[in-house]
């Protein structure tokens, strides 16, 4: 039996997480067996422990993207394809990566087509900062980090335009005819998982389709690796105990506290994510720019504990990182909570070395 993979790659705050939650829901909707794969360059992933609430199988690939740890990425399908007896994967590479289609795509294709059948590279891009890429400009990153959202849109065999219920009309169909022009061997789908537009044609097509990393994008890996390096970034698991507490009120304050904190300084933020668990219930915390992008779903009851775990991938030293992050909490808690840190990683992504690089499209097998 062959297992279909979907991967979906995107800059940092893309909606990636989101899309591949409200995806998997959708494709056992169908009747399918999905199981779903994250990665990071550290454990205790939000994204892991938000998707592993569902009733699909998840695996974690830590401590570097696919790319470099190719193994851990052929790992985590085979335990999760045989635990789910899946008939589909979804994985979601780490959101500062690239050189996908030459990396990950091409090996798979060449050395395991007859149990995978590789449905065309997707890559999410946020559209307001897809505006500004397509006009030149940085979309308030680091040059070198804005050079890796380009190789991931010039890579793509799909690009889905996420977040469409925050643009007019007008607005989005001159987005797609820009993009169009720049990547003009891309198919082009816009999505909103808020709204659930634009999501079931997008699915039909990464599961139909199998002519998978069409192109292979050149990419200046010193580029590639001064925009990863220029993130500072810290992943945390941290228990709070104290007088009874609103907990969504907690998560914005301390959100929207990082946020001040980050602005002032200019620092750009690739995202920022929390969640808090406190019970059965839970909520999730985002920011994946200036102040006004924050966002609060789900909800945690009142109470005096509860579990929090935080991502930040933010544009400065990690030294820097863990400084304002230990203090923004402190503030946050006013002496009425005790945060006490379980785990606490704070690091700068490496040199992206990945285990195979592909300097041809290996040949798509009929299936």
């Amino acid at each position: 039996m062959t297992t279909r993979l979907i991967l979906v790659g995107g800059f940092l705050g893309a909606g990636k997480t989101t899309l591949l939650w409200e995806t998997a829901q959708r494709l056992a909707g169908r009747g399918l067996r999905v199981g779903l794969i994250t990665n990071d360059q550290a454990p205790e992933l939000v994204d892991t422990a938000f998707l592993s609430r569902g009733d699909f199988k998840v695996a974690e690939v830590d401590g570097s993207c696919f790319c470099c740890n190719f193994q851990g990425l052929l790992g985590a399908m085979s335990k999760v394809r045989a635990e789910a007896d899946a008939d589909v994967l979804i994985a979601e590479p780490v959101g500062s990566c690239t050189d996908l289609s030459a990396t990950i795509v091409q090996p798979l294709k060449d050395h395991f087509q007859q149990e995978i059948v590789i449905a065309p590279l997707s890559v999410m891009a946020d559209p307001v900062r897809l505006a500004d890429i397509l006009d030149g400009g940085t979309a308030g990153l680091h040059p070198s980090a804005a050079y890796i959202f380009r190789k991931q849109i010039e890579e793509a065999d799909i690009v889905v335009i996420s977040k469409t219920d925050l643009l007019a009309s007008a607005e989005l169909d001159m987005l797609k005819t820009r993009l169009a022009q720049a990547c003009p061997d891309a198919a082009i789908f816009t999505v909103s998982v808020k709204t659930g537009e634009g999501l079931d044609a997008w699915l039909d097509e990464v599961t139909t389709r199998s002519d998978a990393g069409q192109r292979i994008a050149e990419v200046d890996y010193d580029v590639y690796a001064e925009g990863e390096a220029v993130l500072g970034w810290l992943n945390a698991t941290i228990t709070l105990r104290g007088e009874p507490t609103e907990w969504n009120l907690f998560a914005e304050s301390l959100l929207s506290g990082l946020s001040q904190r980050f602005d002032s300084m200019g620092a750009s933020v690739g995202h920022v994510k929390l969640m808090v668990e406190a019970g059965d219930s839970f909520l999730m915390g985002n920011l994946t720019g200036k102040g006004d992008t924050l966002s609060i779903r789900g909800l945690a009851v009142t109470g005096s504990e509860a579990r929090l775990t935080l991502n930040a991938r933010v544009q400065m030293s990690p030294e820097a990182l863990e400084t304002i992050v230990r203090e923004v909490i402190v503030s946050t808690s006013q002496g009425r909570i005790t945060a006490t840190p379980v785990v606490w990683h704070c690091l700068s992504p490496g040199r992206p070395n990945p285990t195979h690089r592909y300097d041809h499209v290996v040949a798509t097998k009929e299936v």
